[in-house]
């Protein structure tokens, strides 16, 4: 919770910081990939580390990494450099490079296997409710105070946060310290890519993540250009306020529907709703379906990333959550920077609504040739199968 009020906070920011600063949406797109460049560069180091390191450790650090990120972005808007906001998303993002795959790989030590699903719900929901919150304090804060207040506190957030974690107790078992380093050291990074063809479950998993990622990658610059359409800064606050709360309620409806579905029919037709909340964007002029967009893309996102998170923890083998976790933020990150450009260059040459038509049919396209993949190679989803023979849904 703590952390996403300062992530937001600073977030909305960010936004308004580049919105004065920057006229053109490619450039921007080229700013924000700087970090997510320096993410990926900096991915296998953080995958060895946390494999090799306590969690805890890790954590400490990547935290105080992000209090000296907030020093830069206060330096960004005292002198209206653009370059210090690039040391800021650098120094950031590489704090979250560490951060968050320490994170993941922390959850299966302290919940039990069959509380995954539910655990993975709660936390999305807290990080959600940390987002709402988030904005909602950013843009009465920028009506009434300057930009730099919305740093200061992210500053306070990140301050407490850090205090929080040296509290954090995680049994990673005593002696276990040197096993650790020697599973680092044997294979190291690449030791991920033979792993995830024995588990073929968790490596199919992993590209269907890829697919809202359409979406998420030109996030932010949607809501930029949504708010330039409609000519109204508010309407950035309601989108993530809509998407927020609907994901909440994708992430405690998932529960149910998991005693129902079978894992893969849930990622299969989630993926395809993420499909239809960018064609629904065509009409970005309406803020009725603007905000109708935003809430099937939460809700949909709120069923698929805690199921296919459980899909992660349990079937992956704990000795290389860090690593797997780290290969999978730095193939988001490469992914990103990809969506990231692309959208740029879409929103300056082609305009939104075409954009979201294409992305649109994207996602559509390959949530159908993954399916047709799943079935040609009889993968299951499913940790444990009563009926080898039965179908996958």
């Amino acid at each position: 919770m703590i952390a996403g009020l300062g992530l937001w906070t600073g977030i909305i920011g960010n936004l308004e910081f580049l919105q004065e600063k920057i006229p053109s949406d490619f450039v921007k797109a080229m700013i924000l990939s700087i970090g997510l460049l320096a993410g990926i560069i900096a991915g296998p180091t953080a995958g060895r580390i946390i494999d090799q390191s306590r969690k805890k450790t890790v954590l400490l650090v990547a935290g105080l990494g992000r209090l000296v990120s907030v020093v830069f972005m206060l330096l960004a808007i005292s002198t209206g450099s653009v370059w210090w906001m690039v040391a800021f998303i650098i120094s950031i993002q590489l704090s979250a490079t560490f951060y968050f795959p320490a994170l993941q790989s922390a959850i299966p030590l302290v919940v039990k296997d069959e509380d995954l699903l539910t655990m993975n719900g709660m936390h999305m929901n807290v990080a959600t409710i940390s987002r709402i919150a988030g904005t909602a304090l950013a843009g009465v804060m920028l009506v009434y105070w300057s930009l730099a207040s919305l740093y200061w506190v992210s500053m306070i957030a990140y301050v407490f946060l850090l205090l929080f974690t040296m509290w954090l107790k995680i049994d990673e078992g005593e002696g276990s310290s040197s096993h650790r380093k020697q599973q680092g050291e044997k294979g190291g990074f690449m030791e991920v890519f033979p792993v995830l063809k024995a588990y073929p479950a968790v490596g199919m998993t992993l590209i269907m993540t890829m697919i809202p990622l359409l979406f998420l990658g030109s996030f932010n610059l949607i809501v930029i250009n949504i708010s330039e359409i409609q000519d109204s800064s508010s309407i950035k606050g309601l989108i993530y306020t809509f998407e927020g709360i609907a994901f909440m309620v994708g992430s405690f409806a998932v529960k149910y529907f998991s005693r129902k579905w079978k894992t893969t029919a849930i990622l299969f037709f989630f993926a395809s709703m993420v499909a239809v909340a960018e064609f629904m964007l065509y009409f970005a002029h309406n803020i009725i379906l603007t905000l109708s967009a935003f809430a099937v893309l939460g809700f949909a996102l709120g069923c698929f990333f805690p199921t296919a998170m459980v899909v992660f923890q349990k079937q992956m083998p704990k000795a290389y959550h860090g690593r797997f976790f780290s290969f999978r933020n730095m193939l988001e990150r490469i992914m990103f920077q990809v969506v990231l450009l692309s959208a740029g260059a879409f929103l300056d040459i082609l305009g939104l609504q075409t954009m979201v038509i294409i992305f649109g049919f994207i996602s559509l396209s390959m949530t159908l040739l993954f399916f047709i993949q799943m079935r040609r190679r009889n993968i299951v989803l499913e940790q444990v199968q009563v009926n080898p023979a039965a179908e996958i849904i």
